[in-house]
């Protein structure tokens, strides 16, 4: 049963990339909608072969509490049977392809940063090189028994590992990208695209946290109902927020509050009780608004696809919140939190995590970028922009 429940959530992990590039596609113009969605399309390809070369290792190999060894390298020692380190249960290999599909996701969440303006090969390397120095010390730091873990920070199903760091990564290259011309600025060219591409990405998020239990226990089931119950809830906080500010209710905010409340329940999905998931999915839609709507225009940076204000805003909702809320009644592996009696420490433990992941993820980003820089030209032209990104490098239009 393990087995067959991580094989089938895998699979609803995978559809997740190709439904992002279709979300991604759909809010971009036209002529640069292809190219967006082959961001997603490519990290399918880059991450793979990372992964596997190395980012498995580095991310579940060893038992440092800072970075993972080898043991792994090219899947080695990774075959059908369990490794009882991480599961009693499921083969090791399928182990390894549920996570993969993990990094693949959060790859595929920071390329909204820098839609319509990062050329293609260079972007390729900077997937390589984000899975090996950003994504892998941070999951190994989490999941891989590193240090995060040993002060009692937890994280269900990816809320510092994939939206944080791909959030906060993605602000930092579009920060050092610069902003788009006002004149390649238009609204989406196709919003049904994009709620195709929602519903595949909110479809597949049930396996991207109910699998994370590895088993189909309580804990299992628990995640899906929470998982449920926070989506929906952050369309109501989203909605309502617009509401009460424009006076309209949009699909597109729709859609945007159900991944707000996609993201911040993740951490959080195996560990709180359904009133607690209602709470966090309604906060992270309303919070995820302010922060794409007020704090975009405030800081006035160019998050082309909102990838820091869902992801990175969310994320570091939900894992905070999670030291809020986390139980014991749910989860009889993890401490109280806050509002259980477990005291203020669950809380700083969730903070201390958040800040480093921050800290470290904009760091080494802003490192990758530079030294890929020194060889090649990062942003395409304005010539390039203006004629269209889909012309320009991939020979095609989506639309003739």
């Amino acid at each position: 049963m393990d087995t067959i429940l991580l094989f089938l959530c895998t699979l609803l992990v995978w559809i997740m990339t190709p439904g992002l590039a279709l979300f991604y596609g759909g809010l971009v113009q036209s002529k640069n909608v292809l190219n967006t969605s082959m961001h997603s399309i490519s990290a399918i390809v880059v991450v793979t072969f990372t992964w596997v070369l190395v980012g498995f290792s580095l991310s579940f190999g060893g038992s440092s509490l800072w970075l993972g060894d080898f043991s792994f390298v090219g899947l080695n020692n990774v075959g059908f049977e369990p490794n009882v380190g991480f599961s009693e249960t499921v083969p090791f290999a399928l182990f390894m392809l549920f996570q993969l599909t993990f990094c693949t996701i959060a790859v595929s969440i920071l390329t909204g940063s820098v839609a319509e303006r990062m050329k293609f090969g260079p972007f390729l390397v900077f997937m390589a090189l984000w899975v090996i120095l950003v994504y892998s010390p941070v999951a190994h730091w989490v999941w891989g028994g590193g240090w995060i873990h040993s002060i009692g920070a937890i994280d269900f199903a990816g809320g510092t590992v994939v939206h944080i760091s791909s959030g906060v990564s993605g602000l930092v290259l579009a920060l050092l990208l610069g902003s788009r011309k006002p004149e390649t600025k238009n609204k989406p060219h196709n919003l049904v695209i994009t709620m195709i591409g929602a519903i595949l990405v909110w479809f597949g998020w049930f396996g991207f946290n109910t699998g994370s239990a590895l088993t189909f226990d309580s804990i299992a089931m628990s995640a899906f109902v929470n998982t449920v119950l926070a989506s929906t809830a952050g369309i109501a906080g989203w909605i309502l927020v617009e509401r009460l500010t424009t006076k309209k209710v949009s699909i597109f905010g729709t859609l945007s509050g159900m991944l707000a409340g996609l993201v911040v329940i993740t951490p959080a999905a195996g560990f709180v009780t359904y009133p607690g998931a209602f709470i966090l999915g309604i906060a992270g839609g309303a919070i995820c608004f302010f922060a794409i709507t007020k704090l975009k225009a405030m800081l006035n940076y160019d998050d082309a696809l909102d990838a820091f204000g869902l992801h990175g805003i969310g994320g570091i909702v939900g894992a905070i919140g999670t030291g809020v809320f986390q139980t014991s009644a749910v989860n009889p592996d993890i401490s109280n939190g806050l509002l259980s009696g477990g005291g203020i420490m669950p809380v700083v433990a969730q903070i201390i995590a958040v800040a480093a992941t921050i800290i470290f993820s904009a760091v080494m980003t802003f490192l990758i970028a530079k030294v890929i820089s020194i060889f090649v030209t990062l942003r395409t032209d304005e010539k390039e922009e203006l004629e269209g990104l889909d012309s320009v490098i991939h020979g095609e239009k989506a639309y003739e």
